[in-house]
Order: structure tokens, then sequence, then C-alpha cells
């Protein structure tokens, strides 16, 4: 049975209700140009049933839809000459979520592209780390 939510944008390009560019099409998930490209031969991976964040899929459908992940990354790199790439999956409007649809983004990196990347690393005060362990592993065994 397939999940879909009739207003989603990314549900209906999986149907074929809106045109896309695709580059990948299997029984779990699709991958197409992304219309708004960060560089060229930027590349969406969806899964083709409806779920808001990745936190919400079944694990074994989430496995189906990220083994697409190497041969897309290899062919991003491959058609565009890129010499790096990054793989953006983003949950929830705060982290940069646009289209409320599980979705990643293969963007083909090359030197001097402009892009950047911000990583503002930071630094746990005394114990704070041991408690976030604690209560990580009082969740997840």
């Amino acid at each position: 049975m397939s999940i879909r939510d009739p207003n989603c944008v990314f549900c209906k390009i999986a149907a074929g209700e809106i045109p896309s560019l695709r580059v990948l099409d299997t029984p779990s998930a699709m991958a197409f140009l992304d219309i708004g490209p960060l560089a060229e031969g930027h590349l969406l991976l969806i899964p083709r049933n409806h779920y808001r964040t990745i936190d919400q899929m079944p694990p074994d459908e989430l496995t189906e839809v990220t083994s697409c992940l190497p041969s897309l990354a290899r062919a991003v790199v491959k058609v565009t000459g890129a010499t790096g790439y990054n793989i953006l999956q983003n949950n929830g409007r705060i982290s940069g979520q646009v289209v409320e649809h599980v979705h990643f983004h293969i963007i083909p990196r090359k030197e001097g592209d402009g892009l950047g990347y911000r990583w503002n690393a930071g630094k746990y005060p005394p114990g704070r780390a041991e408690t976030l362990h604690r209560e990580f592993t009082a969740i997840l065994g």
C-alpha cells in the first residue's frame, strides 16, 4: 500500500503528476535533478512513500532508499567532473527542510565553487557530554 500526501510536491513528482528529470527509478525510491540546484548536477533522492522526517521511516524502507546513494554519488562525480560531493538530509523547518517529504540532496562539489560549508564546532562544559551519554544510552540501550 502506498503512503501519499495529495498536497506534497514530491508525492506528485513520484506519481508522475508533476514532470521531473528522473535519473533513477526503483519500487521504493526515485532520484531526479533538483529544479533549484546549488550546483550543476544536484540530485534529489526521495522515497516513493510519504514521510515528513527520517525518524518516521521504517528501517527496511530507509535501507532500500539509502542503498541508492553510492551509485548516485558515483554518477554525480562522473557526469559533472566533481572532485567531491555533499549528501545532505534535513528534518524539520528549523533544520532547513523546505519540502516536508524525506529527501536527500546529492550536491557535486568542485574547487572554488563558492558553496562553502559552515561547521561551527563547540565544546561541552565539564560533565555535560557524560550526562548526554547516559541519556542516550538509557533510550538506545
